[in-house]
């Protein structure tokens, strides 16, 4: 019997390295804080600089963690496995 065929990208890929998961946490975290910064600087300007990155990081933290992280790896995996996973293309 043959298993169907999915889209998901096989799980071969492995934990990423430390340069990998350092560049996939910048590419999280450097957006996020600077929209954060735009859609609430008038209001963070108000607070000290301790309260405001206290508030920064616990919207930020969620948003990295649950939201992006989990896209970025896998988007990491798609590119690990090559152009016919990124195409949708299964074999």
């Amino acid at each position: 019997m043959t298993t169907p065929p999915t889209n998901r990208a096989p799980s071969n890929a492995g934990p990423p390295t430390k340069h990998q998961l350092a560049l996939m946490i910048w590419l999280a975290v450097f957006p996020t804080l600077t929209v954060l910064n735009l859609v609430l600087g008038d209001w963070l300007r108000t607070l000290s600089p301790v309260v405001r990155t206290f508030v920064l990081a616990t919207i930020a933290v969620p948003i990295v963690i649950y939201g992006l992280m989990p896209q970025l790896h896998r988007l990491r995996r798609r590119l690990l496995a090559g152009p016919r996973t990124l195409a949708g293309e299964t074999s």
